[in-house]
């Protein structure tokens, strides 16, 4: 996404204003260019400075003045409510507006800045952390929970606070603006489909992290891994992202801003012309036809889906349906999102993957961290530990399956007791419905996420009990190579070529094929066009990705031979030389 910034108005050097260019992992192609929107967590980086005693009368009322913007926008969201608006959605208002009333966060506040002579945000964030740390002890898990809505309350505030002066507000021209954070959470990315910025940077993150998932299923010029990128950059300096190699280019000469917005229109022109296979059938140049699925997080994703020209939806990532908010989605809710999906798609078939949360994914309240995320309580452990939200799920899901060919994904599996577990779920939600006379699709097949070695290693028992199998590769690799894929840190060492992870991989498609039945890819490593070949010649027939990489893999798809490919994709099986193995590789994309 281009902006019309013209380089006769742009001088070799803007005085006062350095050129200079950062690195990064770039996640998602294209190139942006346009003014920095530098956003935050507020309550991060909230500064303490003392003020002068003459000071302290206008710095309460600068406080007093944002705790009444929030009043008033409580009232406006209450007031601006469909009336088809879920219930949770009046309750969330009022605990909030209680809470705003409340004198230990209305009042406090201004009588620690009076004691103390400090900022206004500084005794704020004081007294919230006082109020959490008296949540925390209370022995009821529901009064608990609450401090995650004292905690967005105090945002809130901090945001008017800051938006006094403070802070930049939100740029009227947002398909020119380059979002700039320290980090931005997975449920943050999902608000940005709301908007329609040109690209975005943070200095945190990985190449497979959820944030990075998301902001390629939004289709904009991403980079994470930045560092220092927040810190360095100021409001409103010319950005250009290039989301291909990574590079982010601050207050760029003319001739440079020219050179990428001539290469962001090749890039452009390329893409319209591959729009032109959306109808087309993808197979092979000898014939083997290839089902090319979508990846969604919501149900509006829908629509993207249908214009790339995908076969199916291959991945319905249903925990977005829980971020963002206090409270947890109804039976109803839950059912009325799949519903849509499912009829949207008429007749083409829709997996939903059951709740995925834990690591960097979590419900507010909800879901303790642990002292390894990504190791812990997730997924299938999670569900499984929380029956009834279990079975709320699975009742929904179930009931919206005869509006569609919906499927059910389960994801994380390692243990043959979980899938009995589930299975076991599965029924009893059926027997619950059937007791109460609700139909639903009796033979709605249920698969299983390859995506820990242990699950790979031993898939004697999913390929007898489970329907069809889905390769997540950004967990597959994670796990097998015991590297973060949220940590930037250790990124270069997350390597989708390792050979450990090149057999755990061709063994899952080779089992499945043995046992015949579908098997699928749903990690980032479906849409990679540097490995669609060597899938294919792994044997796998199905991948499934963001709707934007769908057109660039069919037509590597319609270029490719299988009797070729599987020749090379052997012999990388082969080596156990990473230097060769790309070499091969080369060969392979040639």
């Amino acid at each position: 996404m281009l902006n019309q910034v013209d380089p006769a108005d742009v001088p070799n050097l803007v005085e006062g204003e350095a050129s200079f260019t950062l690195h990064g992992a770039g996640v998602s192609g294209g190139i942006a260019i346009g003014h920095a929107h530098l956003v935050s967590s507020a309550r991060l980086e909230v500064a303490h400075y003392d003020i002068s005693e003459t000071d302290v009368d206008s710095e309460i009322q600068r406080f007093e003045a944002a705790v009444t913007r929030v009043r008033w926008e409580l009232d406006e969201l209450q007031t601006s409510m469909p009336s088809n608006a879920p219930a949770e959605m009046g309750t969330f208002i009022d605990v909030h507006r209680m809470i705003l009333e409340d004198a230990s966060l209305s009042k406090v506040p201004a009588d620690l800045i009076r004691a103390r002579r400090c900022n206004a945000e500084w005794a704020l964030v004081q007294q919230m952390d006082s109020l959490v740390a008296q949540f925390n002890e209370i022995e009821d898990a529901y009064l608990r929970e609450r401090q995650a809505d004292v905690t967005q309350v105090v945002e809130r505030i901090l945001k008017a606070m800051l938006g006094t002066g403070h802070a930049p507000s939100i740029p009227s021209h947002e398909e020119d603006v380059i979002v700039v954070a320290h980090d931005i959470s997975p449920a943050d990315m999902i608000l940005f489909k709301q908007h329609r910025f040109a690209g975005f940077v943070t200095d945190l993150g990985g190449v497979t992290s959820h944030t990075a998932i998301v902001a390629r299923s939004l289709n904009i010029p991403a980079i994470v891994g930045m560092h220092h990128a927040r810190s360095l950059i100021r409001e409103g300096e010319l950005l250009i992202v290039d989301g291909r190699d990574g590079v982010l280019i601050v207050n760029p000469d003319k001739q440079v801003l020219a050179e990428y917005q001539l290469r962001g229109r090749q890039l452009e022109i390329e893409r319209q012309k591959l729009k032109r296979l959306r109808t087309t059938l993808a197979q092979t140049i000898d014939g083997v036809q290839i089902d090319l699925e979508a990846n969604i997080e919501l149900p509006q994703d829908v629509d993207d889906v249908i214009e790339s020209g995908a076969t199916g939806i291959g991945l319905f990532r249903s925990e977005f349906l829980f971020l963002n908010r206090s409270e947890l989605p109804g039976e109803d809710e839950q059912f009325e999102a799949y519903r849509q999906v499912a009829q949207a798609m008429k007749g083409r078939p829709v997996t939903i993957r059951t709740l995925d949360l834990g690591a960097d994914k979590s419900i507010a309240g909800e879901l303790k961290a642990g002292p390894n995320p990504a190791l812990g309580l997730r997924a299938i452990r999670y569900c499984l530990a929380e029956p009834q939200m279990f079975q709320t799920q699975l009742r929904a899901i179930l009931r919206a399956s005869r509006y569609g060919k919906l499927r059910l994904l389960v994801p994380m599996l390692a243990h043959s007791q979980e899938i009995d577990q589930t299975l076991a779920a599965i029924a009893q939600a059926k027997a619950s419905l059937d007791a109460d006379g609700i139909e639903y699709d009796r033979s709605i097949t249920v698969g299983g996420m390859v995506e820990v070695p242990a699950a790979a290693l031993s898939l004697g028992v999913f390929v007898r009990r489970l329907d069809f199998l889905s390769i997540g590769t950004n967990d597959l690799i994670q796990y097998t190579l015991a590297i973060d894929r949220t940590d930037d840190t250790v990124s270069h060492l997350y390597d989708q070529m390792h050979p450990a992870v090149l057999h755990l991989i061709s063994h899952t498609i080779r089992t499945a094929n043995r046992a015949k039945i579908p098997v699928a890819i749903c990690g980032e490593m479906a849409g990679d066009l540097a490995v669609t070949r060597l899938l294919l010649g792994f044997g796998l027939r199905q991948f499934s990705m963001h709707p934007a990489q769908l057109p660039a893999i069919k037509q590597q798809v319609l270029r490719t031979s299988l009797p070729e490919v599987k020749a090379i994709a052997a012999r990388i099986l082969r080596t156990s030389d990473p230097h060769r193995s790309r070499q091969l590789l080369d060969k392979l994309n040639a």
